[in-house]
C-alpha cells in the first residue's frame, strides 16, 4: 500500500511544475474578459456590493446615546460613549468597507457593456440595463453612509470623501483628496437619476407593457417578481431621501445647497405611490412580531411597513443576546430612563405636561401603548410563557436591577425587535422566524413630516396633498393614541412644538434601529446627556445616573481612518481628529 502511495506522489511531482504547487496555475486566475461571455461570473462583480450592505442586522448603536446602555464591559459603542473614540477605534467605519462595495461597483460598470448577457439581443440589453441600474442605486447608497460617517469640517469646509466613478487599479493615483460634500451629495443624486431611469419602481410580473418597452414577456423575464430585494427605483429613491435629510439637517446644512424642501419633495414622491398619509400601515410598528404576517412572506414579497429587507430566517440570536435572564437571555442592551419618559401618556401629552395625568408613583400606568411593545419594564410579561418580569432593586431573581452580570443596569430589557414566543429554555427551545427591515415606511412618513415642518409649517402640503401635521397625527393614532389626540391639536400651527414632537415621534418609532446617534449629531443636539436608569426600592422610583457620555464638540462629525490619513498626504483628517 505504501509503495503505491510513492508512485502516485512521483507521478503527480513529475506531471506538475514546482511553481504551480506553491501557488495557483495561472490559468485558474480568472480576468475580467472572462465576465464578457459569462453572465454569472458578470454578475457575481455586482454581488460583491450587495454583500458588504453593512444592515443585515441590528448595530443597536443607541448603545452610543441617552437611549440605551450595554452590560457587555467591551461593547464598541460603550467605549466610544465612555470616551474612548479615536480615528483608530471607530465601529461607525465605513470607509473600508463601503469604498471596496464602490470599486467593484466600478469595475461592473466599466465592463458590463461588454457582457453578454444573453444569446437574445434584446433581453441582453435590458439586463444590463437593469444591472446597470442596481449599480448606479448601490452607489448612491454608498456614498450615504460614507457621508454619514466621515463627512466633516476641515480648514473651514465641508468635506465628504473622494469621488471615485472608475476602477482602480495597480498603477492609479491613489492619493486623491476629498471632494467637498456638496460635490458628493450633487454626485449622489446623479447616481439616484441614473439608478430611477434604468430601473423600475418595483420589481413584478406585469400583465401590461410599460412604455419604452416592445415585449411583455421579455419585460417580465428581466423585470419579473423573481428580481425582488434587489436595488429599485423605489429604494434608490428612497436613498435619496435619507441622504436629502442629512444634507439639509443644522450640522451640515451651510456646507450645500440641498433644501428643506428638496428633502420634503423627494420622501413625498415615493410617499405618494403609496398613498400618501392614507398608506401608513395599521401594523407597521410592529413589523417584527406580526408573527401571520412573517410567515406569510413569500417569493420575496415585502409587508406593508416595508421598502426593503433582508431575508427571511429561523433564528433565536436576538433573544439570545436580550431577552432578561429570567428567560435564559443574556440581558445586553438596556433602555434607559431617558427613552422611556420620551413615552408620551395614552392621552398623547407629554408626562411633563400638567395636562397628562403622569402619576410618579405609578409611572407606566395609562402610558402610550408602544412603551409596552418596545420596553420590559418592571412587572412587565415577557417571553413564551409572559412571565412578569420584576427589574427592581429589591427585586429576589436575577432580572433585577445589577444582580447579576447579565442583569439590567437601567432597571430596563429590551422588547422591540424581539419574538416573545420564542423559547429560549435548553428544555423545550424554539426559534422564530425574523428578518431585519434595511428601510421601513414610517422612516420615510417621518423624514417627510421633519422637512415639511421646516419648509412650510406644520399644517402646510407643498404638492403632495399632506403635510407634517397629517403624517404625526396617523402614526400617533396608528401608536393607539386616543382620539381625538388633543396635544397634537394644541401645537398644530406652533412649528417650533411641533417639531420637538416630530422628533420625539422620530426617537420612539425607530428606537434600536441605528437612528438615534445620527440624528442627534446631525440635530446638533447635546451628546453628553448622560444615561439614566430606575432604582425601586419598596416601590418607591428613583431615578439613577447610570452612565456618563464623554464627547467633545468636534465629536459631532466622525473621523477619516487614521490609516488613511497617515498613507496619503491629499486626505485632509477632520477637525479635531
Amino acid at each position: 500500500m505504501k509503495s503505491k502511495l510513492l508512485l502516485l506522489l512521483l507521478m503527480v511531482f513529475t506531471i506538475t511544475s514546482c511553481d504551480d504547487l506553491i501557488e495557483p496555475a495561472i490559468e485558474n486566475n480568472r480576468g475580467l474578459e472572462d465576465m464578457y461571455a459569462e453572465a454569472e461570473y458578470a454578475q457575481g462583480i455586482l454581488l460583491n456590493a450587495y454583500t458588504r450592505l453593512p444592515n443585515n442586522g441590528y448595530s443597536f448603536s443607541e448603545v452610543a446615546t441617552d437611549d440605551a446602555v450595554s452590560n457587555v464591559n467591551n461593547n464598541p459603542y460603550r467605549e466610544i460613549a465612555t470616551g474612548q473614540w479615536t480615528a483608530q477605534n471607530n465601529p461607525f467605519d465605513q470607509w473600508q468597507n463601503a469604498r471596496a462595495a464602490i470599486q467593484y461597483i466600478n469595475i461592473f460598470l466599466a465592463e458590463t457593456d461588454k457582457v453578454t448577457w444573453s444569446e437574445d439581443e434584446e433581453i441582453s440589453s435590458l439586463f444590463n440595463d437593469r444591472l446597470k441600474g442596481e449599480a448606479y442605486g448601490l452607489r448612491a447608497l454608498y456614498m450615504y453612509y460614507l457621508l454619514r460617517q466621515h463627512a466633516g469640517w476641515a480648514n473651514g469646509e465641508l468635506l465628504g470623501v473622494p469621488i471615485l466613478l472608475e476602477p482602480e487599479e495597480t498603477g492609479s493615483d491613489f492619493n486623491q483628496p476629498r471632494a467637498t460634500f456638496e460635490e458628493c451629495i450633487q454626485q449622489l443624486y446623479a447616481d439616484v437619476e441614473q439608478a430611477e431611469a434604468l430601473l423600475p419602481l418595483d420589481y413584478e410580473t406585469l400583465s401590461s407593457l410599460p412604455e419604452a418597452y416592445s415585449d411583455l414577456g421579455d419585460y417580465n423575464r428581466v423585470f419579473g417578481e423573481y428580481a425582488k430585494q434587489r436595488m429599485t427605483g423605489r429604494i434608490a429613491k428612497t436613498v435619496r431621501a435619507q441622504a436629502a435629510l442629512l444634507a439639509a439637517s443644522p450640522a451640515y446644512a451651510d456646507g450645500n445647497t440641498t433644501t428643506w424642501a428638496d428633502v420634503a419633495n423627494y420622501a413625498g414622491e415615493v410617499l405618494a405611490e403609496n398613498g400618501g398619509a392614507s398608506g401608513i400601515a395599521t401594523n407597521g410598528h410592529t413589523w417584527y412580531k406580526n408573527a401571520s404576517q412573517i410567515s406569510g412572506i413569500g417569493g420575496g414579497n415585502n409587508p406593508p411597513e416595508i421598502i426593503w429587507r433582508t431575508d427571511v430566517v429561523e433564528t433565536s440570536d436576538l433573544e439570545q443576546q436580550h431577552f432578561p435572564p429570567t428567560l435564559f437571555g443574556d440581558g445586553q442592551l438596556n433602555p434607559t430612563q431617558n427613552l422611556v419618559n420620551s413615552f408620551p401618556m395614552a392621552n398623547g401629552y407629554p408626562i411633563t405636561d400638567p395636562a397628562s395625568g403622569f402619576d410618579p408613583a405609578n409611572p407606566y400606568e395609562n402610558r402610550d401603548p408602544r412603551l409596552d411593545h418596545y420596553i420590559v419594564v418592571n412587572q412587565s410579561t415577557a417571553g413564551p410563557g409572559n412571565s412578569t418580569i420584576v427589574t427592581a432593586a429589591d427585586g429576589n431573581t436575577n432580572d433585577a436591577l445589577n444582580a447579576v452580570e447579565t442583569s439590567t443596569r437601567t432597571g430596563y430589557y429590551l422588547k422591540k425587535l424581539l419574538r416573545q414566543d420564542v423559547n429560549l429554555d435548553p428544555v423545550t427551545s424554539n426559534t422564530q422566524q425574523h428578518y431585519t427591515a434595511r428601510m421601513r415606511y414610517t422612516e420615510l412618513y417621518l423624514i417627510y413630516a421633519e422637512a415639511a415642518n421646516e419648509a412650510w409649517g406644520p399644517q402646510g402640503t407643498g404638492t403632495f396633498g399632506f403635510s407634517a401635521y397629517d403624517i404625526i397625527a396617523g402614526l400617533r393614532e396608528r401608536a393607539g393614541i386616543t382620539q381625538p389626540d388633543a396635544y397634537l391639536e394644541s401645537i398644530s400651527s406652533d412649528q417650533n412644538a411641533m417639531r420637538e414632537l416630530i422628533r420625539n415621534e422620530r426617537r420612539l418609532e425607530l428606537s434600536f434601529e441605528g437612528f438615534r446617534f445620527w440624528d442627534i449629531r446631525r440635530w446638533g443636539d447635546d451628546l453628553n446627556v448622560p444615561a439614566r436608569g430606575v432604582s425601586i426600592l419598596d416601590g418607591n422610583h428613583q431615578t439613577i445616573t447610570v452612565e456618563d457620555r464623554i464627547y467633545e464638540e468636534y465629536m459631532r462629525y466622525g473621523p477619516i481612518p487614521f490609516s488613511e490619513v497617515l498613507k496619503y498626504d491629499a486626505i485632509i483628517q477632520n477637525q479635531g481628529w
